[in-house]
């Protein structure tokens, strides 16, 4: 089998450079979805993550692209193939899973919107790595060993780049960026659920865009 493509790769840098915080954004109430990221984006953001882990991410990723053309809306939480067709066909510009399966990375190589994988372990990043591809999600990520674990990765790894999601915060995200094998961080402390439910999108720019001018 053929290896990953560098255009699928230029795609998947071009995301994580875009941005440097990945709101992962899990929509409850479909009306909360254009204040929601326009309140992230005007705080500075440029990468929307839509997680499937609802009934209306699909919508919410359709609904994103067309209010927000020069932002990145991506889908999180893909699974499936079969979510990452639906994904794909709600116009989703990037695909982002929580683990890797054969299918999933063999399914990424040729789809049109680019894959990053998601890893918790070197055994599992080396399935992606063999099929060439060098960006990846790590998940969880302070469950999986944080900080020390990425390092770790780097030594016999040096060519490749992961955005670490889960149980990053805002205190740890300048922690993580430092490293030189970290794009981007991912973290869910960018849409809290009680300012979301309030509607107090105000709290949630002026959150966004603390959080970076804190990197």
């Amino acid at each position: 089998m053929s290896s990953l493509s560098m255009q699928h790769r230029h795609q998947v840098q071009s995301v994580l450079a875009a941005c440097p915080l990945v709101p992962v954004i899990s929509i409850q109430d479909p009306a909360h979805t254009l204040p929601l990221a326009g309140a992230l984006v005007e705080g500075g953001i440029r990468i929307l993550e839509v997680t499937l882990r609802t009934e209306h991410g699909l919508g919410a990723i359709r609904q994103l692209r067309k209010a927000f053309p020069d932002v990145w809306v991506g889908a999180g939480t893909v699974a499936q193939v079969s979510q990452y067709r639906q994904a794909e066909a709600a116009g989703a510009q990037f695909v982002i899973t929580p683990g890797v399966t054969r299918e999933l990375l063999e399914f990424g190589m040729t789809a049109h919107a680019p894959l990053l994988p998601g890893v918790s372990t070197i055994s599992e990043m080396m399935l992606g790595y063999a099929l060439g591809y060098r960006e990846f999600k790590f998940f969880p990520a302070e469950v999986a060993g944080g900080i020390p674990a990425l390092k770790a990765f780097a030594g016999p790894f040096p060519d490749v780049s992961f955005c670490p999601t889960g149980g990053v915060r805002r205190e740890t995200a300048r922690d993580y960026l430092a490293l030189a094998n970290v794009a981007a961080v991912g973290g869910t402390w960018l849409t809290p659920r009680e300012s979301v439910e309030a509607g107090d999108w105000a709290a949630i720019s002026e959150l966004a865009a603390g959080s970076l001018a804190d990197l």
